[in-house]
């Protein structure tokens, strides 16, 4: 009978286990973000930036482009009645929408 090494028997049980670490395929990069190439990390939102979009719908392409032009992180769209978060964040802009979404105010907060 052939003696193997304790040294052998761990190098090969650490190359089976290495081969099986890997998550996923290294060539299949993630999607960036929606507004990645534009969208601001952060920052205190600007208000008058925002306010191009008073009278327009409030689509989630409205809602974006407001966002990165306010250089908020967030944004929301407000309906009149909407329960909502009452605390203060200075990173989110808010635009609120008539009964026909159309964006009636923009502030920040």
């Amino acid at each position: 009978m052939r003696k193997i090494s304790w040294a052998a028997a761990a190098a090969a049980a650490l190359a089976l286990v290495s081969g099986c670490s890997s998550v996923g395929p290294a060539a299949t990069p993630a999607p960036p973000p929606i507004g990645a190439s534009t969208a601001p990390v952060g920052g205190t939102c600007d208000t008058q930036a925002a306010q191009w979009a008073l009278g327009k719908n409030g689509t989630a392409k409205v809602l974006e482009e407001a966002r990165v032009r306010a250089g908020a992180r967030m944004a929301r769209v407000l309906h009149k009645g909407q329960p909502v978060t009452m605390e203060f964040d200075a990173q989110r802009l808010n635009l609120e929408v008539d009964g026909s979404g159309k964006i009636t105010a923009a502030r920040c907060g």
